[in-house]
This record gives C-alpha cells, structure tokens and sequence, in this order.
C-alpha cells in the first residue's frame, strides 16, 4: 500500500494490518529458512510496509499528546 493509502486508514485498521504483516513476515522468514521462497523481496516489501505503518502510528500519538 502506498503511504497516502495507509494515512486514509484508522488507527484499528493499521493496528490489525500490522498484525497481518507481522504474522506474514514470521511466515516468509521461515519459508525463507527452507528455500521455499518464491520471492525473497516480498520480506522487504513487507517489512518497508510494518515502518510505514509504525511512523504513521507514532505520528498520530504525537499530534494526539500534543
């Protein structure tokens, strides 16, 4: 998702897309670990994805605590 997608989304939808992400990432490590994995840069894909949704979370909290 870009990052104009993800500032669209509430707060419990990126948490929950977080978790998503997350659960993939633990799952394409291990494929990783078995030479199953099709595309490697999925892992990066994904974990540039996590941080865009972590700034965006940091941010609210922030702008909120301000």
């Amino acid at each position: 998702m870009k990052i104009k997608e993800l500032r669209e989304l509430s707060n419990d939808e990126l948490l929950a897309r977080r978790y998503e992400l997350r659960k993939d990432a633990f799952n394409l490590r291990l494929q990783q670990q078995t030479g199953a994995t099709e595309k490697p840069s999925v892992i990066r894909i994904n974990r540039r994805e996590v941080a865009r949704i972590e700034t965006i979370l940091t941010e609210r909290a922030r702008k909120a605590g301000a």
